[in-house]
């Protein structure tokens, strides 16, 4: 099969969204098909290219945020599938209309909502409006990271509808390249952490676009934990990581505090490894959280909000804890928990790994993902 990904961020530039894509294309090619990945070309580092996959990166005529304008996507052709990643605004409606003209259908995978603040919100909102359905309709299937969060999204009423065509289709994960048993203490020496310290570990991009991630949220609540026998580490970049250090400052822990800056996705095991507890505290429109099925798979518990999505994904009191969202109280209590507790830790370790290699491994995951396409194609 001839299959077309099409995706809005990709290596060197490291989200969820693209390290799926990456992940689910090396897949099928592994599987012998012809994969191609379009996506826009960055101005920085050299991103990697899956194995048997064609990256094709676009040169955007200009770009909003993570949205790049790529009019290279209406050469799309000579696919038997387009599979679209979304949100991608531009793009989307790109893929909608060469698929239209050259009589190709494409499957579409619902990441997350478009939320933004102030102004950002308005724009997102009338897209979302105005815009999406339109591309959601021309869609042969749609695909979800979780039904938990697809009955509570923006596009829930449009699912609703067309519910035989709503299939559920998790982020996965390398379970061999993400394992227990991989070495932390360089990373531990790196950052001068204390042989006897504990780490909690974040990992996510620190940007506007990924401000829901809540890595301020959780600087605030390390704060207010007031352990001095506890250091945070930080991994991701951009534009908000200033204003992330300075808050830092402000609180008083700027020397607890690490930021790693960005970390090339096949480097995080070692920081997995170096870590006590991952804690991703993030708010919708977060729609599952990679980072918590990485962290599983290295043996480290989790600890999350108790948002839809998430909750599907961590199972509260055996891999890992659910807080209640925006109760800080409540979190710095099931962090303080977890960090004072290392058998609990252990033990939730374990059976995070087990679910890993159960539900998230991408070898049982891509080959539903071919059923799909093999429908829609049919």
């Amino acid at each position: 099969m001839r299959i077309a990904h099409v995706t809005a961020t990709f290596p060197p530039y490291y989200a969820g969204t693209g390290i799926v894509c990456y992940y689910q294309a090396q897949e099928l090619a592994r599987r012998g098909h012809s994969v191609a990945v379009f996506t826009a070309a960055y101005p920085f580092g050299d991103g990697l290219s899956p194995e048997g996959v064609s990256v094709r990166r676009l040169s955007p005529l200009f770009r909003i945020g993570n949205a790049p304008f790529l009019p290279g996507l209406l050469g799309l052709r000579d696919f038997d599938l387009i599979h679209l990643h979304y949100p991608f605004i531009f793009g989307a409606e790109m893929v909608g209309l060469a698929a239209a003209i050259r009589r190709i259908p494409y499957v579409l995978t619902h990441h997350n909502d478009l939320i933004g603040t102030g102004f950002r919100r308005q724009l997102f909102n009338l897209y979302t409006t105005m815009v999406a359905p339109l591309v959601f309709r021309s869609a042969h299937r749609w695909l979800v990271v979780s039904r938990d969060y697809a009955a509570s999204c923006r596009m829930a009423p449009l699912f609703r509808r067309r519910p035989t065509d709503v299939v559920e289709i998790p982020n996965g994960v390398d379970t061999d390249h993400f394992c227990p048993g991989v070495d932390g203490t360089v990373v531990r020496s790196r950052y001068r952490l204390p042989e006897s310290a504990l780490l909690v570990l974040f990992v996510g991009s620190l940007d506007r676009a990924h401000h829901f991630k809540g890595a301020d949220y959780l600087l605030r609540a390390f704060a207010r934990m007031g352990d001095p026998d506890t250091w945070l580490l930080l991994v991701g970049d951009g534009d908000l990581r200033p204003a992330l250090e300075a808050l830092a400052a402000r609180l008083g822990v700027e020397g607890q505090v690490r930021f790693a800056g960005t970390v090339p996705h096949l480097q995080l095991p070692p920081y997995y490894a170096a870590s006590d507890l991952v804690v991703l505290p993030s708010f919708p429109p977060e729609s599952f959280g990679m980072v918590l099925i990485e962290a599983m798979a290295c043996g480290r518990p989790v600890l999350a909000h108790d948002i839809p999505g998430v909750r599907s994904v961590v199972s509260d009191g055996e891999d890992g804890l659910l807080a209640r969202p925006g109760d800080m109280a409540d979190l710095v209590e099931k962090m303080q928990a977890l960090l004072d507790n290392p058998d609990r830790r252990r033990e939730m370790g374990l059976r995070g790994r087990a679910k890993v290699e159960e539900r998230y491994a991408w070898p049982r995951i891509v080959p539903r993902l071919l059923e799909v396409y093999e429908e829609v194609v049919g």
